[in-house]
């Protein structure tokens, strides 16, 4: 179909061509925004389509002058082998919770605290739905989509801009003024009605449903074949921006209005908040009509809306100071307790699990769910065949909160906690003060080794692809893997791997690919995938910060063995490690059969020194106490500074310590940095060193 007026495909030149379809990219696109993100179209759908029919009519003719970003792209590719890795050029952050009004004054007055301001100084936000579903990056270089991927891990997520062209909300090209660079962040979700009439067709070919419209927006976005991306009727909400060329606004909600002119859905019910009265409101307000709404929300999110403070708070560990969410209660059903099964984890914690008659709970079906410990168990005296209220805890974790009153069969027995591992029946002891049962069979017990295997190669750890719990359960139970080290020893066995069930050569080639793809790896990573009890990714990142390369933690770890020694006391004064944890990390590094894996583990893969992240900073690699009382900034605030300039902040002064900073009363710390020739900065001199007057 041509239309009205215009030249016949077949009679246009290929200049001819190339100014149409540029201008017919630019009237679609004009089209689809009207439509998508404003609901006011210009044109007829039969008038929309005669363009898009024009514009793929001149693409048959002039295959090479189809652009990059063409509205036709919008249907997919074939599909690809597989997903790229994209590193993030800044974090993308995850959120701390919020789940009573309590909690969000809690927030502002940490906010007010770590900026120094006044107890009841004003502080702006902006409120939005929190969309419950799958967060993206849309990288734009000159005005136009270049990459898209996933969240991943925060540092490093999946090349999907394939499958992300094909949602009608995300720009393929930026109206004119967008800046030369931009990343923009958001959530891909899927409607209501279009996860519905998706599970409808699901059953009608016999296929499994999904469970919640964020699972069919997660399965839908990760799609190899992005044809069946473009099937799904996916949607974008545009929250965030990482890099760009040029600011988008003094504040959070001036930059969402920036975004909203360059082209970007924005949720509508977003709005500036003036103070906490107002964002309670707005919560409440929300919370009335989830349920009137064509997409799923599991809270609201405030962000701080000056975004020079943002820029003062920054984060810690890894989720942002200035925004938090703020959750909706958990819905809640009632089910049968049908058993309570034992599971050992990779640190030989028995945890309690509560074996459920499968009941539908915020939008998910629950059978199982965590009964946390013993304690719990007789604290809310759960029986087999009790009546129970289960509920989704942040709509993720399903939990148990009780008993239904009249409910109990006659014949049932208070639950007894066995003192045996059920998987290698060593004792399970109790230690004094501790609420967890641990199992004493360390490495001999297949539970641990299992679990601390699949720790070891998880996401946050080495991430090798291919090797899921399954997977590692087998390959350990056959042998294969042992130890950490063996998964690397992997190579060379392919063609023994392709003829076990489930395998392929070409799946056994792509695991070894995986694991030789995962040989280098940096320190803080390394640390985590140790499964140290205690040892979470923030305190990794602190140890692999403090100490910059594996030997040298090794070595202070061994040093460290004494109490009494400057390794140990050195360790203790990493700021939020205290005595518990380090005893943790020490106990670990001195146990032989830990060692001896270590030194194994070592031979097969190379572990990268820390880098700080302002390498030329001059605070960078340095380590600083911050003593006595700071005017110009919170003491907070000038431990955040120092971190991100690449310093290590330490509680107490060694003769480790570059510099002392020392504000008013400086106290002890500011008497033993002199004793060690420890040099002590004033806040003038502080201020001067960062670069702050």
């Amino acid at each position: 179909m041509s239309r009205r007026g215009a030249k016949a495909v077949e009679s246009l030149s290929a200049a001819e061509a190339a100014v149409e379809l540029a201008h017919l990219a630019a009237e679609i696109a004009r089209h689809d925004q009207l439509y998508f993100n404003r609901a006011a179209p210009e044109i007829s759908d039969f008038a929309y389509d005669a363009l898009r029919q024009r514009l793929n009519a001149i693409e048959a003719r002039f295959p090479t002058l189809v652009a990059a970003d063409s509205p036709s792209r919008r249907v997919g590719a074939p599909p690809v082998a597989d997903f790229g890795k994209v590193t993030h050029s800044r974090p993308m952050l995850s959120l701390d919770n919020a789940f009573e009004p309590a909690d969000v004054h809690e927030f502002l007055a940490r906010v007010r605290r770590f900026l120094g301001l006044a107890a009841e100084a004003p502080v702006a936000l902006v409120g939005e739905p929190k969309i419950d579903g799958v967060s993206a990056v849309l990288r734009y270089e000159g005005g136009r989509l270049v990459v898209g991927a996933t969240r991943g891990d925060g540092s490093l997520g999946e090349d999907v801009t394939a499958n992300l062209r094909t949602i009608r909300d995300v720009p393929l090209a930026l109206t004119q003024g967008a800046p030369s660079l931009l990343e923009v962040r958001g959530e891909v979700y899927m409607t209501r009605a279009d996860f519905d009439a998706l599970n409808a067709a699901r059953d009608a070919a016999g296929e499994p449903r999904f469970v919640n419209p964020r699972n069919a927006a997660a399965g839908s976005l990760r799609q190899l074949d992005s044809r069946i991306t473009a099937s799904r009727r996916l949607h974008f909400f545009a929250y965030a921006w990482g890099e760009t060329a040029a600011p988008l606004g003094a504040s959070h909600w001036q930059a969402l209005e920036r975004l909203r002119a360059l082209g970007f859905q924005v949720n509508p019910l977003a709005r500036p908040l003036a103070d906490v009265a107002a964002a309670l409101a707005f919560y409440a307000e929300i919370q009335a009509a989830r349920a009137t709404l064509d997409y799923e929300i599991d809270g609201v999110v405030y962000k701080i809306d000056d975004l020079a403070w943002q820029e003062r708070l920054g984060m810690v560990s890894r989720a942002p100071r200035w925004a938090i969410a703020h959750k909706f209660p958990a819905e809640q059903a009632e089910t049968t307790l049908e058993a309570i099964s034992i599971q050992v984890g990779r640190t030989g914690a028995l945890t309690p699990v509560a074996e459920l008659a499968p009941v539908h709970v915020g939008g998910a079906m629950v059978a199982r769910a965590t009964l946390h410990n013993e304690d719990e168990i007789a604290r809310k005296d759960l029986r087999l065949g009790d009546r129970v209220i289960v509920q989704r805890a942040g709509d993720v974790i399903p939990q148990v909160v009780a008993v239904v009153p009249g409910a109990r069969p006659k014949d049932s027995l208070p639950f007894v906690f066995p003192d045996r591992c059920p998987a290698c029946g060593s004792r399970a002891v109790r230690e004094e003060g501790e609420v967890i049962r641990r199992c004493t069979g360390g490495l001999i017990c297949p539970a641990q080794a299992v679990e601390r295997l699949r720790h070891f190669v998880g996401r946050d750890a080495f991430d090798v692809e291919g090797l899921g719990e399954k997977q590692i359960a087998a390959f350990w139970q056959d042998g294969l893997i042992r130890t950490p080290g063996d998964i690397f020893r992997l190579a060379g066995r392919e063609a023994e791997i392709a003829l076990r069930e489930g395998w392929g050569e070409q799946s056994a080639a792509n695991l070894v690919q995986a694991v030789a793809a995962r040989r280098t790896i940096t320190l803080e990573r390394f640390i985590f995938a140790l499964g140290i009890r205690q040892a979470g990714q923030a305190t990794a990142r602190l140890l692999a910060r403090n100490y910059g390369s594996l030997a040298a933690w090794r070595s202070a770890m061994a040093e460290a063995g004494d109490p009494e020694s400057p390794a140990y006391q050195e360790l203790t004064a990493i700021e939020s490690i205290g005595a518990k944890v380090a005893g943790e990390v020490v106990a670990f590094c001195a146990e032989p059969h830990n060692r001896a894996a270590l030194d194994d583990l070592a031979g097969q893969v190379t572990v990268q020194d820390f880098v700080p992240s302002a390498t030329t900073s001059k605070l960078a690699g340095r380590t600083v106490v911050i003593t006595g009382t700071l005017t110009a900034m919170t003491r907070s605030e000038a431990k955040a500074r120092a971190e991100a300039l690449g310093a290590k902040v330490a509680g107490a002064v060694s003769a480790r310590t570059d510099y002392l900073i020392a504000g008013a009363d400086p106290g002890a710390k500011a008497t033993r940095a002199r004793e060690l020739g420890v040099p002590v900065l004033d806040e003038a001199a502080w201020l001067e060193l960062i670069g702050a007057r």
